[in-house]
């Protein structure tokens, strides 16, 4: 009797013995994954904590290591990934704080994935939720949501709501100024061939508009006051038409260009320049 005592006692020790092993191997399987994480070696980081995931039995990681291959997977740019790691972690939150990170989170991702709906949504579900303490913040992310969209007067509204984003709603305002209007380039087009280019700054393409809508446009009437009817009409037909429709589509091409180097101008300083938190 006391020999099987002895020996149940033993088996205990050594089974205790080999649990602290199994979770100081896990524990430095996790520093492991970080310390790969944090030198921006994502893609390994990545394998080493699934493999952690693995092997902890008793589910110990979790949530941090899920939330970790959001991290990795949003870093890497793999948005989808990242969003269903981060769910992941999200039902496994310790707590009320590690819910509201994730889910600001997950909003995050969906903005820099130009999942504009998914963001608003979430947001407004966040806002209204009194627990979580998100209402004060909730137009902050609105503003960044709407920057991404390429919406920059609203942006510039949700900043106007708090002191401390006075910046963001400036380089909103500014960028919003600096644009161009698309609408406006085409309608000068239509009115004025190469106004729309001229309107845009790209002086050259708007002589050369002006130009050969004029030297088209001569020839078709002069054809038809000299009863050239077939030449006259072959002219307006295949040629004034055809430069006077493509002097509307390049305005309207040189304006969304234009705009696209403001707005990748603001997006490329908000990145390097600005030091609050962004998605």
């Amino acid at each position: 009797m006391k020999k099987d005592t002895a020996i149940l006692l033993l088996f205990i020790v050594l089974l205790g013995k080999a649990e602290t092993r199994a979770q100081d191997e896990l524990a430095r399987q996790y520093e492991y994954a970080c310390l790969l994480m944090q030198k921006g070696n994502y893609y390994d980081a990545v394998t080493e904590f699934k493999r952690l995931l693995f092997f902890d039995m008793r589910n110990k990681y979790k949530f941090v290591a899920n939330s970790r291959l959001g991290e990795c997977y949003k870093q890497g740019a793999k948005y989808a990934d990242a969003v269903f790691y981060l769910n992941v972690a999200l039902q496994n939150s310790p707590g009320n704080k590690e819910r509201l990170i994730m889910k600001k989170e997950i909003i995050k991702v969906n903005i820099l994935r130009r999942s504009f709906d998914n963001a608003l949504q979430q947001i407004y579900e966040l806002e209204k939720d009194t627990t979580s303490g998100f209402a004060e913040e909730a137009d902050y992310w609105r503003g960044w949501t709407y920057i991404f969209e390429d919406d920059w007067e609203k942006a510039a509204e949700c900043f106007s709501k708090k002191q401390d984003w006075q910046e963001l709603k400036k380089i909103c305002v500014e960028t919003d100024k600096h644009k161009y209007s698309v609408t406006m380039a085409k309608l000068l087009s239509v009115f004025l061939p190469g106004s729309g280019q001229f309107y845009t700054g790209n002086y050259m393409s708007g002589i050369m508009s002006v130009g050969w809508n004029f030297l088209w446009g001569y020839i078709s009437v002069n054809s038809l006051i000299e009863n050239r009817v077939f030449d006259g009409l072959m002219t307006a037909n295949f040629l004034l038409l055809r430069f006077y429709l493509g002097n509307v589509q390049n305005a309207e091409k040189f304006a969304e260009n234009r705009n696209l180097e403001i707005t990748n101008k603001a997006l490329n300083y908000l990145q390097n320049n600005f030091n609050g938190e962004k998605p």
